[in-house]
This record gives structure tokens, sequence and C-alpha cells, in this order.
């Protein structure tokens, strides 16, 4: 088999471009998390699920990679017709070959690309947000009793402040302890967060939550809500509440 390499380093040349231009976004989104670099909701829409998803590298380099070699070969020229029978049956022969080799690597690409793309839009489907309680606030403030939250589970909360719907949620840490925060970060802002399996997740650009972390400020961890601790119940104040509606003004 005969290679032409001019042509194969064609096509790795234009891969390898692909490769360093998708380490630079995920350079440029790690610095945007860390808050090295200012970053918008909108940007890390795009860029978040594109770095966290590592199928969809796969497929692009799978969907660039076949369209080079049908680009390629539509540019070939035709070669000279073979005098003899024998030439002409073995280059008929070997056309046939071709085509029926790039007709199972157009096929099986087209449903590698059809299958993650499904893969793609459950997942989308499960990130749904689950439904908040809504909470009534008596005397300025709100009790949850701590029975209810003590599950490890994600627990989301709601309270109409100033007009605005407030988003909040209690989730138990691997370490035991009880973290009370806004369904919103600083960089995504109030597009909520949903769990999968042992993480939490931003819903805006699926940024994976160390669970410890939760509580923490910083980066895209939900912003925390002050809150007391008592021997049965996290008790929250409206006035804390009320003054993060502006977060969850559309």
């Amino acid at each position: 088999v005969r290679i032409n390499l001019q042509k194969f380093f064609r096509i790795t040349t234009v891969i390898l471009f692909f490769v360093a231009a998708q380490l630079i976004v995920s350079g440029l989104h790690e610095l945007s998390e860390n808050g090295v670099l200012p970053s918008s909701k909108e940007e890390m829409a795009i860029v978040g699920p594109i770095v966290r998803n590592d199928i969809f590298f796969f497929v692009t380099i799978l969907a660039l990679a076949a369209l080079m070699v049908l680009f390629e070969i539509k540019r070939r020229e035709p070669g000279p017709v073979p005098s003899s029978a024998a030439e002409r049956r073995k280059a008929a022969w070997s056309a046939r070959r071709e085509r029926l080799w790039m007709a199972s690597v157009y096929a099986s690409s087209f449903v590698f690309i059809v299958l993650v793309t499904a893969e793609f839009i459950y997942a989308k489907s499960v990130s749904a947000l689950s439904p908040a309680t809504e909470v009534t606030f008596v005397n300025g403030q709100a009790s949850i009793p701590l029975k209810d939250v003590y599950d490890g589970d994600l627990h989301r909360y709601q309270a109409k402040e100033n007009g605005v719907e407030v988003r909040f949620w209690l989730y138990q840490k691997p370490d035991g302890k009880i973290a009370t925060v806004l369904d919103a970060c600083e960089i995504c802002g109030a597009v909520g967060f949903y769990k999968r399996g042992g993480s939490v997740i931003c819903k805006n650009c699926a940024a994976p939550i160390n669970p410890q972390s939760v509580g923490m400020p910083g980066g895209c961890n939900p912003i925390p809500l002050q809150a007391e601790m008592t021997s049965d119940a996290v008790v929250i104040r409206e006035a804390d509440v009320a003054a993060r509606s502006r977060l969850f003004q559309q």
C-alpha cells in the first residue's frame, strides 16, 4: 500500500491545529472559572459544554477527517484507461473496493455522530432542574428540618422576594455538614445546578463542582447563603434571601 505522505500530513496538520485550538479553549475556560480572566454567562454556556464533553472532541475530529478524505477524493483526476481487459478489470475492482471502503467509513461516522448526538440530547434532558419547594417566612425567618436534608441529595427551595422567585438549596456534603447556597453562581448567574451521580453540575457550563467545596465562594461554585444551624433545623432569614433577589431578575 502506497501512502501519499504530502496528503497524509496535510490532514494530520489540520487535525493538530484543531487539537491546539481545543487546548487553548480549555485553558481559557479554566482561567475564567478561576477568576483570572473575565467571563460571561453566554461565553461559559458555549465553551463549558465543549470543554467538559470529551466525546464532542472525538466526534469533531472524526467528522473533520471524513470531510477531508471526501474532499481529497473529489479532487482526484481520473487516471488513464488501461489498454488491456485484465488491467481494466483490476482497475474496476480497485475502484469498487475503494467505494465500498469509503461508504463504510462514512456510514460508520454518520452512525457514531447520530448516537453521540442522541446521548447529548438525553444528557440535556437529565440536566433539567428538580422542582423547588415553596418556602414561607414567618416573622422574617423560615426553618427547614434537618431530617429532610440528611440524605446527601440536593434539596431545592424557592421564595418570592421583591416580585422575584429566588431559588436556593440545601446539601449534605460528604463530611456530613449542611451547606446552604443559592441556585446561582457569580459567573453563570441564576441558571441553576443539578446533581448527577456523586457530583453537582452547573446547568449552564456543565462544570462539575466538588461536593465538599459546596458552600465555598469562587469560580462556578454556587453562591453561599447565610443560614443558622440549630439542633434540628436550618434557619434562613428572609432579609438574606431578599438581598440576593437581583441575581434572579430576568
